[in-house]
């Protein structure tokens, strides 16, 4: 299928053929009839995309914030290839739409395949012929409304969750500050609620439009007229509220709200303007400035958009799909007429040269709709990926390697993150022997991505294709938590060589259910992606220390700081906690440290904050004391490793540095100067594909990593019980 993106490094728009999504549970397939330009907000990110690096990051502080914290957690080349994979990427465009649903997800009973649905969300109703769209994010068209009409929602619901924040009353007067497509809604609505409406704005034919649609009078933000029509309305006391609408980096809009506003009054802030608020206007008039969040509630909490999770009508009456479905119904009723609006109707294929006449001026809109193909035309069969089935294949017998073929590795990697850009498939691409054969992820455009940046020889959104090819040597697990073990059972079962990333299981049961897929196939041909024992600067370390004749005692201290508001990582019912999620690391870095599994581990926590205190006792007397801590201060190195025993200490800074203390002497690895952080991945990686080519053993014993675990998963139970947790099975 084909889909608007753009390329933020160097601000390129296309149309792009993408693999075509599935239809996950909880949502459906949408074919795309029409879809609207946001004449605002897509084309303010369409212009910041065509800004130097030097723009971007002046127009951006709040990510260049995030790159310096970066730079100090995980190293400047990291964070390099991090920012470079982000930026050198094709991004969506569009979040409104109308279309008709060609597949229902399970769990969906509201609409079915022919339904008229308006949908929304700027990851979900892009502009493309194919969108998968979660339950809460679309609704059903009503009779009478046509679909071009329908492509308006997700804008008017931003329009009417700026008109609710305004608390407007019967028989007010407003001021609208803006008048593009955003400020003709709220206009059009507040005149149907009896709210008489002042409009301001630079562009004369702006304001004769939101004059036909109902405004008692328009204007130049400059003119006498505004002032003299809000007067005259308002009997010199001042309007009850302001929208502002506008974008721009001008402060007039909030110094012409002050100026005009009544005594506290509201000003509600709907459009992305500088808002530098002048303190005595605003405090001699005590105004209440109030902030629309989008579409409503809702808006970015991934339990309501993506899981499904409506809230209680007793409590949030208006929704972000409840304003959509009110709109729509705005429209059937005829409260709210958005043809005037339509400035421009161009047909998909298109697109590009539509975006380039708009940022060049030469196409002056208020809304340009982009028309797909006709709804007659022949469906397209997307792949279904609700419930991937495995394939039929050969199994090796016993626990030996399959034979390999002549010829490079073949690799597939499902999912295509952050992590995997940017810290593994660097290291393969172009890597002697190795053949990036196909990338599998959910979203079209991802895959897409990875294609095109890293040399995958096919990009899709179907796990069958991966599982069932017969050319595919091993698998790369590189999703969500939650997905690691029963992708890891599948690609097992299918003959594969697998590598997940840690987590390899989020409970016992599902550790489980992955050890008896290798006893059923006999394949226990799998990695976890503990890298930390294969860094070159620990591994230095440890061969300077030589071999223990005692027992000894370990200290890891994890820095791993606070995660943003709305990290994936925190939704603890599907992603399991934190330290499940990452802890497996440390555990196996302290057990290849010192050539043992765990026996018990003890867990305690202070009170009042997500800080654990963890010690693992192993079977020659050893212990190691994890301290995983998010309360300490970033500009303190993450990870610093200490192990004592026999009279001699290793030191890890942070891989960056290290060094064997024996008496008084002190041995550096590698040099006294620090080196580029290098946590083990590209090593890891090396030794993964070497075992697959050869058929020789996994670089880590599935022994080991059983019982790494095991042992992370304990800590959990050992939190509840107080007591330390024996673990069985340890070797």
């Amino acid at each position: 299928m084909k889909q608007v993106v753009q390329n933020y490094k160097s601000g390129e728009l296309a149309l792009l053929d993408v693999p075509a999504p599935g239809c996950k549970p909880g949502g459906v397939l949408v074919r795309s009839a029409f879809s609207l330009i946001s004449t605002g907000t897509e084309m303010m990110k369409v212009s910041e995309a065509g800004m130097s690096m030097l723009g971007k990051a002046r127009s951006r502080p709040d990510q260049v914030a995030k790159v310096v914290q970066s730079v100090a957690a995980n190293g400047v080349p990291a964070t390099y290839r991090k920012v470079m994979g982000k930026l050198d990427s094709y991004t969506p465009l569009g979040y409104s739409l109308c279309g008709v649903v060609e597949q229902v997800g399970a769990g969906i009973d509201d609409v079915k395949v022919g339904d008229v649905v308006a949908c929304a969300g700027n990851e979900h109703a892009l502009h493309a012929e194919l969108n998968w769209v979660p339950k809460n994010l679309y609704v059903p068209v009503p009779d009478g409304v046509a679909p071009r009409h329908a492509a308006f929602g997700t804008v008017g619901s931003i329009a009417l969750q700026g008109v609710r924040q305004g608390e407007s009353r019967l028989g007010e007067v407003a001021l609208v500050i803006g008048l593009g497509l955003i400020g003709q809604l709220v206009t059009q609505l507040l005149n149907a609620s009896g709210v008489r409406v002042v409009g301001v704005d630079p562009d004369p034919v702006r304001c004769e439009l939101a004059e036909r649609l109902g405004a008692a009078a328009c204007g130049d933000p400059g003119s006498a007229s505004v002032e003299s029509a809000v007067a005259e309305l308002t009997g010199g006391m001042g309007v009850d509220q302001v929208y502002l609408a506008a974008g721009g980096s001008s402060n007039q809009p909030v110094e012409l709200a002050a100026r005009l506003c009544r005594d506290r009054g509201r000003v509600i802030d709907i459009g992305k303007c500088r808002l530098d608020l002048p303190w005595n206007a605003y405090y001699e008039k005590e105004l209440d400035v109030r902030f629309s969040r989008s579409y409503g509630p809702g808006r970015y909490d991934p339990e309501y958009e993506l899981q499904g999770r409506d809230y209680p009508v007793g409590y949030v009456r208006w929704t972000e799909r409840r304003n959509l479905g009110c709109f729509l119904d705005l429209i059937a009723r005829g409260s709210v007429d958005v043809e005037p609006l339509v400035s421009h109707v161009a047909d998909f294929e298109d697109a590009v040269e539509t975006y380039r006449r708009l940022e060049e001026g030469e196409l002056k809109a208020v809304a340009v709709l982009f028309r797909y193909a006709a709804e007659d035309a022949p469906a397209v069969e997307a792949p279904e990926v609700t419930v991937p089935k495995v394939p039929e294949l050969p199994r090796p017998s016993g626990r030996t390697a399959p034979a390999r073929r002549s010829g490079p590795v073949r690799l597939a990697f499902v999912g295509a993150g952050n992590y995997a850009s940017s810290m593994l498939l660097p290291h393969l691409t172009g890597r002697d022997g190795v053949e990036l054969s196909t990338v599998v992820t959910t979203t079209a455009l991802s895959a897409a991505n990875a294609q095109r940046k890293f040399g995958f020889g096919k990009a899709t959104t179907d796990l069958d294709a991966a599982l069932g090819d017969p050319a595919v040597d091993a698998v790369f697990v590189v999703t969500r938590h939650s997905s690691h073990a029963e992708l890891t059972r599948r690609a097992l079962l299918a003959g594969k060589a697998v590598f997940v990333e840690k987590p390899l299981a989020l409970t016992e049961e599902e550790l489980a259910s992955v050890l008896a897929a290798v006893e059923e196939s006999g394949n226990d041909r799998i990695q976890v992606g503990f890298n930390r024992r294969f860094a070159p600067l620990l591994r230095e370390a440890r061969e300077l220390f030589g071999d223990r004749t005692g027992p000894a005692s370990l200290r890891y201290l994890v820095n791993a700081g606070r995660l943003d508001h709305g990290s994936w990582y925190l939704r603890q019912d599907t992603e399991g906690s934190r330290f499940a999620g990452e802890g497996g690391h440390f555990v196996d870095t302290a057990s290849w440290l010192l050539d043992a599994d765990p026996v018990s581990v003890y867990a305690a926590a202070p009170a009042g904050n997500e800080d654990l205190q963890i010690v693992l006792g192993y079977p020659d007397g050893s212990t190691a004391t994890i301290s995983y801590v998010t309360s300490g201060p970033s500009s303190f190195p993450k990870e610093t490793l200490d192990l004592i025993a026999d009279g001699k200490v290793l030191r890890l800074d942070d891989f960056t540095r290290a060094a064997v203390y024996d008496g008084r002497r002190r041995q550096w690895a590698g040099s006294r100067l620090p080196k580029a952080r290098d946590k083990g991945q590209n090593a890891e990686l090396a030794a993964f594909v070497k075992a697959v080519r050869t058929g020789g053993p996994m670089p880590v014993p599935l022994e080991s990593l059983a019982a790494t675990t095991t042992a992370t998963l304990a800590v959990r139970t050992a939190l509840a019980s107080g007591v330390p947790v024996t673990l069985a099975g340890a070797r």
